[in-house]
């Protein structure tokens, strides 16, 4: 049994307790008076007995305990009698307002639990989105010209169907993404119909759902101030650098800031990624799709390789881009379009001298080059992104 196994072990017996102490808590909030009454039903006080039996049993998270904020039956009516002889309605919302607060401290402890979760697999979730890339890829290849109606090639599709019951394993209770229903229904029926709908539409649309949880793109980005009005206010002055701190990226950042804005750019589809960050070329390229229309032609697809250097203390060099266009044989077939090699540095006089001679040349192959400048540019454009990955923030 992995580490990661055992972990989610000792996840699953919180949640468990969780949802013992979530039932319970459903019984007797439906026998919490809602006027004024005094004896307490015999029922009431077990459930509430139990309830304190099992809180103990459920660990912190980051420091959060689930509270025991239960009510004596008679100390609940009575404050309903005193709401009532208030006589404000305000009075009695308040009072129900505290009545509840066990069931939104239950709440917040299971919407805790589940950020830790995805926090927790978020490494294998990685590695197992890249093996379910790389399985596709085969399966189409391998089916190549077979019919709609015929089974899909094993033992891919068996691979395929492994890692994305991981997948459905490491998600747990949480939600699942958007095509989730629809790439059930295929993998189930398992032809080659059903392989292309998966590798067209299902999955590209559960992968993005996917990398929401990962990466916390719902989480919040810290703001340091209240209003934003306080900041006009003060009228600061002075200049503003287009630098930005990459120094503030690791390599698996940098990788990840590519990757999210070719993702968001229209004009570019299906990004992928093609292997570890720790790979012997300490890169993980990317595939993506440029789609290209023209009036008179329609839409043409060009295959896009993009290379991520994470390089602050050295440059581009021309050995370097040699070795990055002979990788290209790595990633095909489908035939690679264009190589884009982005890094936080810059080039080498002999590099671009090589790149501009390299395009100059009859080969189909194009090479793009993204040195830090152009990127400063392209994120000036964004700035969610240049606030998200936090590289205008110094040490």
């Amino acid at each position: 049994m992995s580490a990661l196994e055992t972990a989610l072990q000792q996840f699953e017996a919180a949640e468990a307790n969780l949802e013992k102490l979530e039932r319970l808590w459903e019984k007797i909030s439906a026998l919490i008076p809602d006027s004024p009454a005094f004896g307490a039903p015999p029922e009431y006080d077990e459930l509430c007995m139990a309830f304190r039996g099992i809180l103990p049993a459920l660990p912190a998270m980051g420091g959060v305990r689930v509270k025991d904020l239960l009510y004596d039956y008679d100390n609940a009516g009575q404050m309903r009698l005193d709401a009532l002889e208030v006589g404000e309605f305000e009075a009695q919302v308040s009072t129900s307002n505290v009545l509840e607060e066990q069931g939104k401290n239950l709440r917040q402890y299971r919407f805790l639990l589940a950020a830790k979760r995805r926090e927790l697999v978020r490494g294998r979730m990685i590695t197992l989105m890249e093996q379910v890339d790389r399985i596709l890829e085969e399966l189409m290849q391998r089916a190549k010209g077979a019919k709609a109606n015929e089974a899909a090639p094993e033992p891919n599709w068996s691979r395929l169907k492994e890692a994305i019951q991981e997948v459905e394993t490491l998600l747990g209770s949480n939600s699942k993404p958007l095509g989730w229903s629809d790439l059930m229904r295929h993998l189930y029926f398992g032809q080659i119909g059903d392989l292309e709908d998966i590798h067209k539409s299902d999955w590209p649309e559960v992968k993005a759902g996917l990398r929401v949880g990962i990466y916390g793109e719902n989480d919040p980005i810290p703001v340091g101030v209240a209003d934003l009005e306080d900041i006009v206010a003060a009228r600061p002055q002075g200049a503003v650098t287009s630098k930005l701190n990459w120094g503030a990226l690791t390599d698996e950042d940098f990788e990840r800031l590519i990757f999210t804005l070719v993702s968001e750019t229209e004009g570019y589809e299906n990004p992928q990624w093609l292997q570890h960050t720790n790979a012997p070329d300490r890169g993980r390229d990317i595939s993506v799709f440029r789609i290209e229309s023209d009036p008179l032609e329609g839409v043409r697809r060009r295959r896009v390789i993009i290379q991520c250097r994470n390089w602050q203390s050295r440059s581009v060099g021309a050995g370097d881009v040699s070795d990055l266009r002979s990788q290209m044989e790595l990633w095909q077939p489908p035939r690679v379009d264009d190589l884009i090699i982005a890094t936080t540095g810059r080039f080498t006089a002999d590099a671009i001298a090589l790149v501009e001679q390299h395009n100059q040349s009859d080969r189909a192959l194009h090479i793009s080059m993204w040195p830090d400048s152009h990127l400063e540019r392209l994120l000036a454009a964004r700035p969610h992104l240049i606030a998200q990955f936090r590289l205008r923030q110094r040490s």
